[in-house]
């Protein structure tokens, strides 16, 4: 795609928890499947200060859900919303401006707490609390716009009919919002600016680090389309694709504006439409939906959209279709459709299809949509098509949008507007001296990159190795082993990174890996065996820790050999190949040399083998 010519442009939000207690409590910032009480709300909407409703809030109400939280043993008031936050945690705030001042940005003289409306089920209160930190960042050329500190959510456990659970445990924990300016012009550069932030804010060692402690929402338009928020982006490289997809899904919403101003339909037209019920059609009818729906008293909707045939089904990009766009609107409702533009189909037959454009009065160019169910909600579903099928005629909506795992968007609500934010009063603002940046500017961690640099200069090890290093996070670790076992720090490197990943992927936690380095690497600094066995070594202490090294090496056949030992090995390896040495020469020794480690790999270090078997080439060749 040439994102240049189709107007692409797009910001990152990022969302990354600190590793500190809560915001407004000193409750633990951890997870836990334990759950001591449990209490039910219902949110509903607030004005603003201004008088205003933010219509986000307004959507989300109509569902009408219960929400249930869980508690854990650790939870306090704070977090069920039946106590005052208590003072904000002095640490989060100090994490927060030590990642402004990395981003260059300018931090605010004074952080002033606001309330976000918040009505999902989410937060306890029915909001969120957010402060501004800092502006007017920077990474690479992509401006920060704003930095703000603000409380997670809590977590979404589950939901059964107009219920939602959610746990508290992760409600209040702090999080750090960055958002860069819509600059960024293609999906591969939002991944790049995405990680470079992710590898500074690692940088300060105050991080969480593992699933779910960083999330990534992208803000995407295209020339004639519009500004579109995607949430909960969770891996890096989840973001071209989720980016590109979004620019299709544009494309195709403007094509059906083009088609459907072609036709002449207009929001006078739609809003005539009227949904009628067909029941009858489908008394026999094969559709086992259906059939199932009509024998519990359910009905068949119908609504008939003027001009719309041929549209619904995609004109450009089947898999971003307006059909898809009404089933989620409906699915929000409580229920589901299917439309004319996909049937026959389902079980429906062609004669029921005829059968229910002549009820409807369906001319070449009408589409009609079907919504099955309890009348209520089949009659909400369709009234949310007729909502989303003026939408259709201008375009593409502003909205927040979900990230699925297969890199497609889910609706979510309409864009929030400026309603939904109010002062928190609960909070009194806190002064940031220029004493307290300063102290923090001198601590400053070091810059990924300069550190990358760094090691891979001090401790001989490859650029590209400091580089996984660092953004992997396992470079402090490294450095305390590199910096203990002196000449070893290559071996250190390669337990880091491939050792660990080994045992990763044969379900072991990297912690039992780094606490079985210190007997290995002493046993390589002794002579014990070579480089080549530590990466066994390590990985079957791991299997079975109660093991002593020695154990280890019994019963991975690693034993001491003496240098005349080996002498007397590798002669034997030449002697039965010398037409071969004689025909190579000195350039036998490569092939020779992978002959030679089969037999005593782990064994003895690759350098020493390397040096005998050069002398007894050089020997039989009588040099």
């Amino acid at each position: 795609m040439d994102y240049a010519k189709l107007g692409f442009r797009a910001g990152l939000e990022i969302h990354q928890q600190l590793a500190t207690h809560k915001l407004f409590c000193k409750c633990p910032s951890q997870l836990t499947e334990e759950y001591s009480s449990i209490f039910e709300r219902i949110l509903r909407p607030v004005q603003s200060e201004l008088g205003e409703i933010d219509r986000a809030a307004v959507e989300e109400a109509k569902r009408g859900k219960k929400f249930v939280y869980l508690a854990s043993p650790s939870s306090c008031l704070v977090e069920a919303d039946e106590e005052p936050p208590h003072a904000a945690n002095d640490e989060a705030i100090d994490i927060a401006l030590t990642i402004a001042l990395m981003l260059k940005a300018d931090i605010v003289d004074e952080i002033h707490f606001m309330r976000k409306i918040v009505i999902d089920g989410s937060n306890t209160t029915g909001f969120q609390r957010t402060a501004l930190i800092a502006v007017n960042g920077k990474v690479d050329d992509v401006a920060i716009e704003t930095i703000c500190l603000e409380e997670d959510a809590a977590r979404k456990i589950g939901e059964e009919g107009k219920k939602v659970k959610y746990a508290l445990d992760r409600l209040g924990i702090p999080l750090i919002e960055i958002a860069t300016a819509p600059t960024i012009t293609s999906p591969e550069k939002a991944r790049r600016v995405a990680e470079k932030i992710g590898l500074i804010l690692r940088a300060t060692k105050k991080v969480k680090r593992g699933i779910g402690t960083i999330r990534q929402d992208v803000n995407v338009s295209i020339k004639g389309g519009n500004r579109v928020e995607i949430k909960g982006v969770q891996e890096l490289n989840d973001i071209p694709k989720i980016l590109e997809n979004e620019v299709k899904r544009q494309i195709e919403l403007i094509e059906v504006m083009k088609e459907l101003k072609k036709r002449g339909v207009n929001e006078g037209i739609i809003e005539k439409a009227k949904i009628e019920d067909v029941s009858d059609v489908f008394r026999n009818t094969e559709c086992k939906f259906i059939k199932k729906a009509l024998k519990e008293n359910s009905v068949v909707l119908a609504l008939k959209l003027d001009g719309f045939s041929g549209v619904i089904g995609g004109i450009k990009y089947k898999e971003h279709r307006l059909g898809r766009e009404f089933a989620m609107h409906a699915k929000k409702r409580g229920g589901g459709i299917v439309h004319s533009d996909e049937l026959p189909n389902y079980g429906i037959s062609s004669d029921e299809v005829e059968a229910v454009k002549k009820k409807l009065g369906c001319r070449q160019r009408d589409a009609f949509i079907l919504s099955v169910g309890e009348k209520r909600i089949a009659e909400k579903c369709l009234e949310a098509v007729i909502e989303r099928a003026k939408q259709a005629l201008h375009g593409v909506p502003k909205e927040v949008r979900r990230a699925l795992p297969d890199g497609l968007t889910e609706y979510m609500r309409p864009m929030p507007t400026a309603a939904r934010m109010y002062p928190e009063t609960d909070v009194p603002p806190i002064r940031v001296s220029k004493r307290k940046i300063e102290q923090l500017r001198k601590k400053l961690p070091e810059y990924p990159e300069k550190k990358v640099g760094r090691m891979a200069k001090q401790y001989g090890i490859s650029m590209e190795e400091a580089k996984q290093l660092v953004y992997s996070g396992r470079d402090d670790i490294f450095e305390e082993f590199a910096r203990k076992y002196v000449g070893y720090e290559r071996v250190v490197a390669r337990i880091l990174l491939h050792v660990v990943a080994e045992a990763i992927k044969q379900g072991f936690d990297e912690a039992i890996v780094i606490e079985k380095m210190p007997p290995v690497l002493n046993g390589l600094r002794k002579g014990l065996f070579a480089k080549e066995a530590v990466e066994n070594l390590i990985l079957h202490l791991v299997k079975n820790p109660e093991n002593t090294l020695e154990d280890a090496m019994k019963e991975c056949g690693i034993k001491r050999m003496g240098e005349e030992e080996i002498r007397q090995m590798i002669r034997k390896i030449v002697e039965e190949r010398m037409d071969f040495v004689k025909e190579r020469g000195e350039r036998a020794i490569s092939p020779l040399m992978g002959v030679v480690m089969k037999e005593l790999r782990g064994k003895v270090d690759g350098a020493m083998v390397n040096k005998i078997l050069r002398e007894e080439i050089k020997k039989a060749l009588g040099q």
